[in-house]
């Protein structure tokens, strides 16, 4: 049994691992991207691949019952690494605005730090709904703000739309959390 276990414990830490792993490579094409646009594509397939990790990650953890507190908490920080680094690349090279980038990176940065305030006092949170189609709406912006494709509609391109939707859910993702912290801080989640 112990085998068993261990197999798929293994496979999802490796595709983890991996998600944090892509992060300085999804930077470093986006950096050399200016001069060349094959870096681009790179740097999306990459991402994109990343990102997938994600998801086959939670699917196959719940699949397989394999779920753990540190495997759940080591998913969400690779998640918020992945984000948070390629949304300051972007930034850099024009392609992200600053303000969104601090609004997503300041709620990931949050979030986690109440995560491991709750986590060690026992408490886990599963992610909501909210949480998973922030995640989901943060990877659809930035794969698109990485390729930036397309012309404008109206006063933006469609990664740049796309992004402010991936705020606005970022920030109402924010507001559950908080709620759902608030009542772990003040003794309703024990």
């Amino acid at each position: 049994m112990i085998a068993r276990v261990a197999a798929p414990r293994s496979l999802l830490s490796g595709l983890t691992y991996a998600r944090i792993l892509a992060v300085p490579v999804v930077m470093g094409l986006i950096l050399l991207g200016p001069d060349r646009k094959s870096a681009y594509t790179a740097a999306s397939v990459v991402f994109a691949v990343a990102a997938m990790t994600d998801f086959a990650d939670g699917y196959l953890a719940r699949r397989w019952a394999v779920t753990t507190k540190l495997g759940s908490f080591l998913d969400t920080t690779a998640d918020k690494l992945l984000v948070t680094g390629v949304l300051i690349a972007l930034v850099d090279v024009n392609r992200a605005s600053p303000w969104i980038a601090a609004i997503i990176i300041g709620r990931e940065l949050l979030i986690l730090g109440l995560r491991g305030v709750v986590a060690a006092e026992g408490t886990v949170f599963p992610p909501s709904i909210w949480g998973k189609l922030k995640t989901n709406a943060q990877f659809v912006a930035i794969f698109l703000a990485i390729l930036h494709l397309g012309e404008p509609l109206g006063p933006l391109r469609v990664d740049e739309w796309v992004m402010i939707v991936a705020a606005a859910i970022t920030v109402m993702s924010a507001v559950e959390y908080l709620a759902r912290f608030s009542s772990a801080f003040s003794g309703g989640a024990r």
